[in-house]
């Protein structure tokens, strides 16, 4: 049951603090659900690319081994695979019609992701492992979906901006993926420094990313509108 809480109490946290930001219009649990679910079954596809990958870097070394497995094998794999969940999930579906939606359910794929990765992790390396990683990997990955979901979900409503917001939704997270891991990879004392100033940006791109289509969302009007009608019928009983 410890190792349970340690692994995925992150994830749900994260995942009900993704939820209740969309307060317009939320979605569906379903297929949130069904998100949390397409994150946990592109492990087995990554695993399979990234041992290809890993196979396909023998023959470097040194520095630019450790960007080959930041960068490609791992940034790359599981940035393209979660971005493929959210096109199939999500692109033609009625229930994505706001912005923000893309935010919700790119970030629930990645917590999907997250999820069975720690687990794995904390079985494997104890409890000390799952509360480091409950601080910096989780939310990355929660982070990277964040983005991810971020220019999807322009792309989705700007067509004129179509291609290079699908472009930016996959570059940006494979980057900063890849520098997350590249800076552990490395094993350089000094580059901790580096990798906490890191940790900070994401968490402020996050949560400006989020806030920014938050207060766009094609139902906040209503929304407002609805909570001034209240307001009144209170103040005057």
């Amino acid at each position: 049951m410890d190792i349970l809480l340690i692994s995925l109490g992150p994830v749900a946290i994260i995942a009900a603090f993704i939820w209740t930001r969309d307060k317009y219009e939320r979605e569906p649990l379903g297929r949130l659900m069904l998100a949390l679910l397409a994150g946990i079954l592109i492990i087995l596809p990554a695993a399979g690319a990234e041992s290809l990958l890993s196979a396909a870097g023998e023959s470097l070394e040194g520095i630019y081994e450790t960007a080959w497995r930041a960068f490609a094998v791992a940034g790359l794999t599981e940035e393209v695979l979660k971005y493929l969940a959210l096109f199939l999930l999500i692109w033609k579906s009625p229930e994505f019609n706001d912005k923000y939606d893309g935010i919700v359910y790119a970030t629930f794929i990645s917590l999907g992701f997250a999820g069975l990765e720690n687990l794995l992790y904390v079985l494997q390396e104890g409890y000390a492992t799952g509360i480091v990683r409950a601080f910096t990997a989780v939310p990355a990955h929660a982070i990277f979906g964040i983005i991810m979901g971020f220019y999807f979900g322009l792309a989705k409503f700007y067509p004129r901006k179509r291609q290079s917001m699908k472009l930016k939704a996959l570059f940006f997270p494979v980057l900063l993926h890849g520098i997350y891991d590249f800076i552990l990879m490395t094993g350089i004392d000094w580059l901790w420094f580096a990798f906490l100033g890191f940790l900070v940006l994401l968490y402020y791109t996050g949560i400006r990313y989020m806030r920014n289509l938050a207060d766009q969302s094609f139902f906040k009007t209503d929304y407002d509108l609805l909570n001034e009608k209240f307001s009144k019928n209170d103040s005057n009983p």
